[in-house]
This record gives C-alpha cells, structure tokens and sequence, in this order.
C-alpha cells in the first residue's frame, strides 16, 4: 500500500510539474478548442484555450507500468491508449481545423466498438473472466460468451460516451471522475488495479489544478474517451455490471438528457431543456455558476459511489 500511495504522489506531482509545459506547447501550435455559436455567452469567453490536455494523464501509465510492469497493468494501459487514440483523433480534428464537430459520430462509434470487441474476447479468453452477471451473492445471470460480448460492448462504448458527455464544464470530469476511480480501488483485490486507479486519482487532481475554473486548458476527447473507456472496463474486469446505472449516475444523467432532448424536439418542436448535456441547464436556467455545479456533481457522485460500495460489500461480495 505504501508504494502504491508513493507511485500516486509521484503521479501527482508529476503532472502538476509537466502541465505547463504542455499547455504552453499547444498554445503554440494553436492546439486551441473551438468553442459551438449556440454554448452561452460564458463559454464564448473561453475562445482559444488549449485543447488535447488529457495528454497529461499519460504520466501515470508511464509510472503505473514501471512500478507494476504485469501483463494485467499493460492490459489496463492498453485500453487507455486505444480509447485515448480515438479521442485524439477528434480533438486534432477540432483543433486543427477549428472545427467543433470533429470526426463523425459513426468514424468513432467503429473504431470504440471494434477496440471494445477485441478487447472483450481477450478479456474472456487470455483472463478467465466469466461470462456472467452477479446480481446477488451467489444469484447471477450466465450469457453464452458471444451475447456477452454484444451486451458488454454496447454497455462499455455507451459509458465511454456517457462519460466524455461530462467534460463539458470546467473540472466537471476530473471531480466526477475521482470517486469512482476510489470506488474501484476500494473494491478490488488485484493490486494492478489498485495502483491504476491511485494513479488516476493522483493524476486527476493535478490536472485539476490546471482545469479548475477558469480552466487554462481542456482535457478533451484524448482524456474524457479514455477515462470512460477505463472506467468501463473496470467495471468488466471487478465484475460489477449491475452496479453501473448508480455508480454512473451522473455520466447516465448528461447522456440521458441529450437523447430524451434530441428526441422530444423531433416530437413537440420544443426544448425539454434549456440546452443539453444536462449541466448546461442548471447554468441557463437556474444561474448556477459553474463551480456550484462542478461542486454538486462531485458530491452525487461521490454520494453514488458510497452506495454502490455498501452494495457491493453487504449485498454482492460472496
């Protein structure tokens, strides 16, 4: 545990250190976020803001695979990277282009599911992890392993989706994303994923320090894609599927809210919100700044991930 606590301060420290040289950089290659017309005046402000600082996070795989250079930690990191490639794609796009749509929806959607299938099978095959979903104790639903990998896939791309929904506020992600990082370290028994998430809280809040608002750089799809993509896989690998639509409380609440928008406008020719993701809503609509909503989220979430650990432990764990 102390080498673990150790390898998260380094992270930490790490991050705070390189982050200003990074953000430099890509101020300097005008690596800058494009900010949509339609995002309220408040946002207009923060034109110009380097883009793609997620690239920060890679310090801790760097730490994590030379303090626990296992098949298991190179496992973890290579489902960072593969997720982090496709949101850097996006944000390169953005960037360079000044182009806030980025690379299509269904160019993503191809590339999340085909790295997903891959890395389910391997999952499957190379660790053993079975095939079924524990609901209660000894209680669990057992799918044949290519419905499986269907149903975890399309759970695994829209919780990486749901997740990079949330990086719309400055800090919202990096505070959300803390607690249920911790909800996985307290679970776990394989001592891999206990330092990757250490690692990822250590490195989160270092980023935090440059994201806070007002934010001098943007964490981006190369970090939101790969939280969520690690996340998800957590998710697989602790064997804790039913806990989700909780412990993803809030990454559910912003992707719901776009999808029940989206669809009640093509209905009624009405907004259902203000503006979605959901935590544009509370700032239209009820003037919260964005701190108070970064503050709020943080403390539902960190609210859900207790709950689900009670569940976990009294309820789930054999």
């Amino acid at each position: 545990m102390k080498g673990q606590i150790i390898s998260a301060l380094i992270s930490f420290i790490s991050v705070v250190a390189l982050s200003p040289l990074l953000i430099t950089f890509l101020r300097k290659r005008r690596l800058i976020q494009p900010i949509r017309k339609e995002l309220p005046s408040t946002h207009q402000l923060k034109k110009g803001t380097p883009l793609m600082f997620g690239i920060i996070l890679f310090v801790g795989l760097i730490i994590a695979l030379l303090y626990f250079p296992t098949p298991l930690m190179f496992l973890l990191a290579v489902i960072y990277i593969l997720f982090s490639f496709i949101g850097f794609l996006d944000d390169f796009w953005k960037a360079s282009r000044q182009d806030p749509g980025g690379v299509s929806g269904k160019t993503k959607l191809i590339f999340q599911f085909g790295f997903t299938g891959i890395l389910l099978f391997y999952i499957i095959w190379k660790l053993g992890i079975d095939t079924e979903i524990h609901i209660y104790k000894q209680i669990s639903i057992d799918f044949p392993m290519v419905l499986y990998i269907v149903v975890i896939a399309f759970f695994v791309v829209g919780s990486a989706n749901a997740i990079n929904f949330t990086d719309g506020l400055d800090g919202l992600l990096g505070v959300v994303a803390i607690p249920t990082y911790f909800f996985f370290f307290m679970i776990s028994e394989r001592p891999e994923v206990q330092t990757f998430c250490l690692i990822m809280i250590g490195c989160l809040l270092g980023f935090l320090i440059y994201n806070i608002f007002p934010a001098k750089a943007f964490m981006g799809d190369t970090g939101s894609l790969a939280i969520g993509g690690s996340l998800s896989f957590l998710a697989v690998l602790e064997k804790v599927e039913i806990l989700i639509p909780i412990l993803f409380f809030i990454y559910f609440a912003e992707q719901l809210s776009v999808i029940l928008q989206v669809g009640y406008f093509k209905r009624t020719r009405k907004r259902l919100f203000r503006m979605t993701p959901i935590h544009y809503h509370f700032s239209l609509k009820y003037g919260w700044s964005e701190t108070t909503i970064v503050m709020i989220f943080g403390i539902v979430s960190w609210f859900c991930t207790f709950i689900c650990y009670a569940y976990w432990k009294y309820i789930l764990h054999l």
